[in-house]
């Protein structure tokens, strides 16, 4: 087979290169390559920051003539949710952490910052909040009107936002793929679904105007073990398919180790202690944290006999 010789280029004959040349003496010669600049992007804010957070609530007085005061119940509370990262809020029951999901939702007065892709939400009304964030609830009977059909609930808030009827139409049927729902449960009333249903068309009712960020607080607390494990896969499976930012709210550690990229630690309204999730489940540094996790059940280590509770 002939092969054709390759061009020879008059520079290199100008300026033939050494047949063995020593390291770094072709580099000497011509000189370093140049690279190609890349253009210097700034990174992205994160999804959610939040900046000395603070609240209290007002306690009614026990005796006559006594003045009301208020109890704090947030303290100088810092944190920040990155660009489709699950970050995790765990902590007893009574720490603080629903009452700093309704103030991120504008429920409650706070004082501090909350910034969503560094603008503060305090200069966006109810409407303009709506598009930044969503929530999704503990228990799903309470939080559907039992009396409406499933594709009204859905429908709803884009009704409100001004949205065509041909849009609404297809931006439910697409939640309606996302949340694993049938099309035919458009015609159900919510009190005739399960809570895993219900649970779903809370999803849905969060996604539907593609929020920035949905705080998610005990979603699985109310449901049965295996029905809040699907709703858990469903959580990690939109956020891979959409790139989906979540705030996740619970007392279960073993779950938001789960769920979770980072978990956050919440004490008495404070953050005590926040990293990775596999760094703070398998080494964490405060106490209260090392407490959380020795109160996870392990059915390897008993001091009894279960055949003995049986019997």
């Amino acid at each position: 087979m002939h092969v054709s010789e390759t061009q020879k280029d008059p520079a290199l004959e100008e300026h033939p290169l050494p047949e063995n040349p020593e390291p770094g003496s072709l580099n000497r010669k011509i000189g370093p390559i140049p690279q190609a600049s890349e253009p210097q992007r700034s990174p992205a804010p994160p999804v959610l920051q939040v900046r000395s957070l603070s609240s209290s609530y007002q306690q009614p007085a026990s005796r006559l003539l006594q003045r009301k005061t208020r109890k704090a119940v947030l303290h100088e509370i810092d944190l920040e949710i990155n660009e489709g990262e699950v970050f995790g809020l765990v902590g007893e029951s009574g720490c603080g952490k629903t009452t700093l999901g309704k103030a991120l939702l504008g429920l409650i007065s706070f004082q501090g910052q909350v910034l969503i892709d560094g603008e503060d939400v305090a200069q966006h009304g109810r409407g303009g909040r709506a598009h930044k964030l969503q929530a999704v609830f503990q228990n799903p009977a309470s939080a559907l009107n039992p009396a409406r059909k499933v594709g009204w609930l859905l429908e709803e808030p884009l009704r409100i936002h001004g949205w065509s009827r041909a849009r609404r139409a297809a931006r439910v049927a697409e939640v309606l793929d996302l949340i694993g729902l049938d099309a035919s449960l458009c015609s159900r009333r919510a009190r005739e679904l399960s809570g895993g249903q219900k649970q779903r068309v809370c999803i849905g009712c969060a996604l539907v105007l593609q929020p920035r960020l949905i705080i998610a607080d005990e979603a699985t607390s109310a449901l049965d073990v295996s029905v809040g494990a699907q709703i858990l896969n469903l959580f990690s499976k939109l956020n891979r398919e959409l790139g989906l930012s979540m705030l996740f709210i619970s007392h279960n550690l073993e779950v938001v180790h789960y769920l979770c990229d980072r978990i956050a630690v919440m004490y008495q309204g404070q953050i005590v202690e926040q990293g990775e999730a596999r760094q703070l489940y398998l080494a964490p540094q405060h106490p209260y944290t090392r407490a959380l996790l020795e109160a996870i059940p392990n059915i390897e280590q008993r001091d009894f006999d279960y055949r003995e509770v049986c019997i």
